[in-house]
């Protein structure tokens, strides 16, 4: 007598579990290999060689009988590289077959074991069989849609024999396999016919729940489904239900379980079935959900044309046929409108079920159910929008919206940041929801398991000792070891479970021994319960696992161009704004879809999830930063309209509303109109703005890190540097330079947006976690450069430095502009075609204040190098005319007493118009640099009193051995006045000394010829004096700053620090010809004698070396006096 088969033998559950895997790692593998083959630029590239084509086309055409001897001559030289090339694919297909015999041998000992399947009492054991069956015909259908699947196995076997001398092993059955499965349905149905009594049974027990949970949103609603406040009496109580796992049972994988398995057991429709109807009804249920199931990730299988194709072929099932296709019209029409719908509903419950949670985290353990089954009807709704979406299906018909219509859901990303955010507060709250399920599975369903136990008639040994280890396993976990973060680890119970499933679900258990086995179906209380203690341990110690199950969508790595698009239509929404963090954090899913029998391509989806995550973000700061410069362009132009320049017009037409007998038009719209509202329902482009702020700055805001593939995206320092470069940007553009037209905004106009602007972007810390402080000091340091750090572009400084070096001080050099000392400006005398601005506008003393403060002491420092380059260029020209002029210098040096002889020597002097003019330029120049070291004194007393006093106090009381250039130095950079010029005295320092000349001789012999050279400036037109000014119009009296500036620098760099014996010498021979100029009677000559002695008062009067005492001696004072009478007495007869 043969022995009977005992279940405990055959290890179905490991079987199963094993199987499960596999099949799920070599789809994933056909998958990657149909992909490959499928793309010109990854498929191998003797594919394409023209010599191999027709050993190709042979090979298909006869597979599988591949004759080596035809075709040696063309694969022979390669065999190496097709062998190498197509060795993954090749054994790819054989550990299919593999898999294939794995998988008939356990449905076939199934079978024979009758087992009976019951989803809501052995779940695991349905689930995996179920899905066991699914994968297979996933693989295999997969398979038949590899094109090139003959090719690559007839060429790797031909090369392999070539180089072998025998054909691969598997390559007979390989091929046999291929062309049996060629097409597969047909194939597959006539494996599954002993299979179908257990197949259909597990099918029928998903009736009940799959009926519940494909109801329609209104159902939901009317039930008022996942809703916790629906009843408040119940809400601290626990779910109870006795099949809890096939609550957050996949909706999709159900569908996918009943259409393929009702189709492979197609005998059971027919009328002679007693079960035809119930599977009928069962089939049609599943076929108006869905028209489209996945096969693997976006291998999509159209799931009516399919059954129709196949029904077609078999006899008796024309009438299934026509119902179906009807079903298909109807399913087509209705089913994107019940799933949005679906949305539609969700939207608002997970909202509800994230509101009540984040308030009270507690209610994650009772109602922990509530959030799973959320999570997983959520993600059916994602999977089925994205399959239906991206496949083509018949069009409606024309009175209707279009099909693509159907499928676009302006706020899909309001419904995955729900399912984010339930998974977030599940994740954070998880060791609430340990506290409360070791607490339940110690108090409450470890008594209660004991009850069971004990009342269990019969019990054989095996499956006592498992039951007894399932008690002893739960009953002594405590409160403790959560609070000590002790690991948990249920994972040998669940499997033990699982096995207890197999052992008590056969109808053949223990018949060899003549007594009753413990028979699963038998005891339903039992089955009930363990089933939810597994449900609780999975909370306690694989949390992660179920957030996979239930709301995995790293399905969206796969349908890009969707993704994308959706991203698109949440960022062109305002009211969705505040959604799209969900995108980047999806990104985090994409590496849950790689399988470790597929290692390679790990990579590349690591890729993708970061260069989305990474996209996503850069789109999100590039939206937020163009609301911001949305926002900051209006204050801007708010603050321009109370500039005093737009006050102006409104003082002009008080003043002429007085003198007009007319009525003057007034303007209405004035500062501060803006902020009246005549309602509340009144929304302007500031309230809009502001909304949009709001919203994108949450979703900045939302999480701290996303993690994906083992790199860290912060949103808040992601939004900070796109901050920075696009506040950078906007600094130097608000300049408004234009260096074709060298036009440019006014400092203190510049200054003015800058402060409206960053006044803004101190508002923003009331919405996202930044410090905006740390913008600014990144940002506004950088203006003070040559080049920002960002891309090298020129800055605020470098632009303001060149346009007024080269443009405002070169008009100067014209004769357009004068340095007014009263007005402690450079002021405009004459229009200059050229140029459509005033100098004042841009040269007085509050313009470079707001210069100073927008540039800082270091853009101030760049100014200064830089204009004394432009000094240290003049300088040099004005040696080489004192070289040329050597001699008659030499000798006007020794002899300025003694007139005739000074007379003469004056004649033959040659350039001397030349040298008055240069030294006018760097007086110029330097008066410039005066003005703005002025401004920035003023800047620096207001911002840093404290330490401006201490660098005031350390440049008056030099320490005693410290040298006293290096504290000018400092006091110079503070913008304090130095006798000794530090930057003047580092530019002539670098000059490059002429051979054979000597340096203080050429600066004695440039004093001597500047000396004696200021009579000549009497013949000039343009060297009067303007007392509304206090200088004259060419700028002649900007010499007294040049002749002391440069003295200083010439004989502190190129002497023996006799600066002030050589600025006597200056004042005798500068007095000696001016007192000559005295005794001229010649009217060309003493034009402008008066305004030309006044030059010598400057020079006294700027000199830090010069007294009042020593000019009395050298000139008398009296005529100084008589020409400043004469000068101002001019000025008041002038208007006459």
């Amino acid at each position: 007598m043969a022995r009977p088969m005992n279940p405990t033998h055959h290890k179905l559950a490991e079987k199963l579990t094993i199987l499960n895997d596999r099949a799920v790692g070599m789809l994933t593998r056909i998958y990657n290999i149909k992909k490959m083959l499928g793309n010109p630029d990854s498929k191998p590239s003797f594919f394409s060689d023209k010599a191999l084509e027709p050993v190709i086309r042979n090979i298909v055409r006869k597979f599988p009988n591949v004759s080596s001897s035809s075709h040696s001559s063309a694969v022979g030289p390669i065999k190496s590289d097709i062998i190498k090339s197509l060795s993954l694919y090749y054994y790819t297909f054989a550990d299919i077959m593999d898999l294939k015999d794995h998988v008939t041998d356990l449905l076939t000992t199934m079978d024979a074991s009758q087992v009976h399947f019951d989803i809501t009492l052995n779940f695991d054991m349905t689930r995996s069989y179920l899905d066991l069956v699914v994968n297979y015909f996933c693989i295999m259908i997969l398979i038949s849609r590899v094109e090139d699947r003959k090719a690559v196995l007839g060429l790797f076997d031909l090369a392999y024999e070539l180089q072998s001398g025998k054909p691969e092993d598997s390559f007979p059955r390989l091929g046999t396999m291929i062309v049996e499965y060629d097409p597969p349905i047909k194939k597959l149905s006539e494996e599954f016919i002993p299979h179908s009594k257990c197949l259909v049974n597990a099918l029928l027990s998903l009736s009940d729940i799959f009926k519940r949970r494909a109801q329609t949103a209104d159902i939901w609603r009317a039930s008022q489904s996942l809703s916790l406040l629906a009843d408040s009496a119940k809400i601290m109580m626990t779910f109870e239900s006795e099949m809890v796992q096939c609550e957050y049972l996949s909706l999709d994988a159900m569908e996918r379980w009943i259409a393929v398995g009702i189709t492979l057991c197609y005998q059971q429709l027919q009328p002679s079935s007693p079960i035809a109807t119930e599977c009928y009804d069962l089939l049609k249920q599943a076929l108006q959900g869905s028209y489209v199931i996945s096969l693997c990730r976006d291998e999509v299988l159209l799931l009516h044309p399919f059954i129709i194709s196949f029904f077609e072929g078999i006899k008796g099932f024309g009438k299934k046929v026509s119902e179906i296709k009807d079903l298909y019209q109807q399913t087509c029409q209705n089913t994107p409108i019940i799933h949005r719908e679906k949305r539609k509903f969700l939207r608002t419950a997970l909202k509800e079920l994230a509101t009540v949670f984040t308030d009270q985290p507690g209610l994650l353990g009772p109602k922990a159910v509530y959030m799973l089954m959320a999570l997983s009807l959520a993600r059916d709704e994602f999977h089925w929008l994205l399959r239906h979406a991206d496949s083509n299906v018949p069009q409606r018909k024309a009175n209707t919206k279009t099909h693509s219509e159907d499928f676009v859901d302006r706020q899909i990303a309001e419904l995955m940041f729900h399912v984010e955010e339930l998974r977030d507060l599940v994740k954070k709250y998880h060791q609430v929801m340990q506290r409360y399920y070791v607490q339940y599975l110690s108090g409450s369903d470890a008594v209660v398991l004991n009850q069971l136990i004990q009342g269990l008639s019969l019990c054989p040994e095996d499956e006592s000792v498992l039951l007894s280890s399932f008690y002893s396993s739960i009953a002594g976990l405590t409160v403790k070891q959560v609070e000590e973060n002790e690991l948990f680890d249920f994972r040998g119970l669940r499997m033990d479970w699982f096995r207890l499933q197999a052992y008590t679900s056969s109808s053949k258990a223990y018949t060899s021994i003549n007594r009753a086995g413990l028979v699963l179906k038998e005891h339903k209380d039992l089955a009930y319960h363990l089933n939810t203690i597994i449900f609780h341990t999975r909370i306690v110690d694989a949390i992660d696992e179920l957030l996979t199950d239930t709301s995995n969508l790293s399905i969206y790595c796969f349908y890009t161009s969707l993704f994308e698009h959706q991203f698109k239509q949440c960022m062109e929404f305002p009211a969705q704004h505040r959604y799209s963090i969900a995108f980047p954090l999806i990104c985090a899913h994409f590496m849950e879809a790689t399988h470790e029998l597929c290692p390679e391509e790990r990579h590349t989806i690591g890729t993708t999830s970061i260069q989305y995550a990474h996209w996503f973000l850069k789109e999100m700061s590039e939206e937020v930063n163009q609301v911001i410069t949305a926002i900051c362009e209006e204050q801007c132009m708010l603050a321009d309209k109370l500039l005093p320049k737009n006050c102006a017009s409104l003082i002009a037409v008080n003043v002429n509303k007085k003198k007009a007998k007319t009525k003057v038009p007034v303007d209405k719209e004035k500062p501060g109109d803006e902020s009246k509202r005549k309602h509340r329902e009144e929304f302007t482009r500031m309230d809009k703005l502001h909304m949009a702020l709001t919203e994108l700055c949450f979703a900045i805001n939302y999480c701290s890190t996303i993690n994906v593939w083992k790199h860290g995206f912060v949103p808040r320092e992601f939004f900070t540097q796109h901050l920075e470069a696009r506040f950078n940007k906007a600094l130097v553009g608000m300049m408004m330079y234009n260096a074709e037209t060298k036009e440019i905004a006014k400092p203190s106009e510049l200054l003015n947006s800058i402060k409206a602007i960053m006044s803004v972007l101190q508002s923003l810390e009331n919405y996202v976690h930044i410090d905006i402080s740390k913008v600014f000091n990144s940002v506004l340091p950088q203006q003070s450069q040559q080049a920002d750090s960002f891309n090298g572009d020129p800055t605020i400084c470098s632009n303001y430095t060149n346009w007024y070096l080269d443009v405002l001080l070169r008009r100067v050099s014209v004769g357009h502009v004068v340095y007014s000392p009263n007005y402690k400006a450079f002021v405009s005398i004459a229009a200059d075609p050229q140029f459509a601005f005033q100098t004042e506008e841009f040269a007085d003393l509050t313009e470079l204040q707001a210069l100073a403060e927008l540039i800082g002491p270091y853009g101030m420092k760049h100014l200064s190098e830089k204009l004394m380059r432009h000094i240290s260029n003049q300088v040099d020209e004005l040696k080489k005319v004192v070289v040329q002029n050597k001699e008659v210098l030499t000798s006007l040096r020794s002899s300025f007493d003694k007139p005739e002889q000074m007379k003469d020597l004056q004649k033959r002097l040659t350039n001397v118009e030349s040298v008055l003019q240069r030294m006018t330029i760097i007086g110029v120049l330097l008066s410039f640099r005066s003005l703005a070291q002025e401004a920035l004194l003023d800047v620096l007393e207001l911002r840093i009193p404290f330490l401006l006093s201490s660098i005031k106090d350390f440049q008056q009381h030099i320490p005693n051995g410290q040298d006293s250039m290096i504290v000018n130095e400092m006091a110079s950079a503070a913008g304090l006045p130095c006798d000794i010029d530090p930057a003047l005295c580092a530019a002539l320092r670098a000059q490059k000394p002429e051979p054979g000349v000597d340096e203080y001789t050429t600066a004695c012999l440039l004093m001597v010829f500047v000396a004696v050279a200021i009579p000549r400036l009497a013949r000039n037109d343009s060297a009067t004096f303007k007392a509304a000014l206090e200088g004259h119009t060419n700028n002649v009296h900007c010499l007294a700053k040049a002749v002391n500036s440069l003295a200083g620098a010439m004989f502190t760099v190129h002497g023996h620090g006799d600066v002030e014996m050589r600025l006597k010498e200056f004042l005798a021979l500068a007095s000696s010809s001016l007192l000559r100029l005295g005794q001229e009677t010649e009217k060309d000559v003493i034009k402008n004698r008066e305004s030309v002695y006044l030059i010598l008062d400057e020079i006294v009067q700027e000199s830090p070396f010069l007294t009042m005492d020593l000019l009395e001696s050298c000139f008398p004072y009296a005529l100084l006096r008589t020409s400043y009478h004469h000068v101002y007495k001019n000025m008041q007869e002038g208007p006459a």
